[in-house]
């Protein structure tokens, strides 16, 4: 093989490294820190927690926020910990602002590496193909910002899922940090929110209830702006018109 048809290869392995080097710690994240990143492991050490917090206050939130984009840049299991854990540690105001800078930054992160590393070559394949992909394509471009907000404030979306869609489909970056931000800042603020009430959950002995987005108070707000993120999309397909929120 020549050294002109090496360079490429190399170059090419050299910007699909930080995205490989996620997969993998994902992966072997998924199987080794499950049982660390638990409600179980936050309940036993909540006491030093509180402790260190009170003694360091700015560098318990500065550590946070470091710990929660490492957790959320590699995909490691125990997002919903770590914002339960915001809201125990610093309340729902702070705790929610931590914790939404903390997943946006984590997130525009692993966007960033699957762009440089496969985003470019994945959208031009799009870009370039025929029929339903092409459609497909086409119909989200013209919609960019609603489909974004889409994928935040469905509770369904996986968030790994959120974070690489948009790197593949050539989503720019500003688009994607500020939808990101605003998008998961509904949720955030629920589980945020819960975090802070349970040091009363500790003192009952229980468990803290993870599916209080789908009740009823919560989901039809949330099903209300998931709407309103759907309306420049239907008044697009009723009107004809293509530069709204475009």
């Amino acid at each position: 093989m020549s050294q002109d048809q090496t360079e490429p290869q190399t170059s090419a392995l050299l910007r699909r490294l930080p995205l490989i080097a996620i997969l993998l710690v994902a992966a072997v994240g998924a199987f080794t820190l499950r049982d660390y990143l638990s409600f179980d492991t936050l309940r036993d050490n909540r006491a030093a927690l509180l402790a260190f917090r009170d003694d360091h206050y700015v560098l318990t939130a500065l550590g946070f926020v470091a710990a929660y984009v490492v957790v959320v840049a590699f995909s490691l299991p125990g997002a919903t910990i770590a914002t339960l854990t915001g809201g125990f540690l610093f309340g729902t105001v702070l705790g929610a602002a931590f914790n939404i800078t903390a997943a946006t930054i984590g997130a525009t992160l692993i966007f960033l590496a699957a762009r440089h590393g496969l985003g470019a070559q994945l959208g031009a394949k799009l870009e370039n193909s025929k029929g339903v992909v092409k459609r497909i394509k086409d119909g989200i471009d013209a919609n960019q910002w609603s489909m974004l907000f889409l994928i935040r404030l469905v509770p369904a979306v996986p968030f790994f899922v959120a974070n690489l869609v948009p790197a593949f489909m050539q989503v720019p970056l500003y688009r994607f940090v500020v939808s990101t931000f605003f998008g998961i800042m509904p949720g955030a603020v629920v589980y945020t929110s819960v975090g802070a009430g349970l040091g009363k959950v500790f003192a009952r002995g229980e468990t803290p209830d993870l599916g209080i987005i789908f009740a009823p108070h919560i989901l039809f707000p949330l099903l209300g702006l998931v709407a309103l993120a759907l309306l420049p999309i239907l008044y697009k397909a009723v009107t004809g018109k293509k530069d709204i929120l475009k």
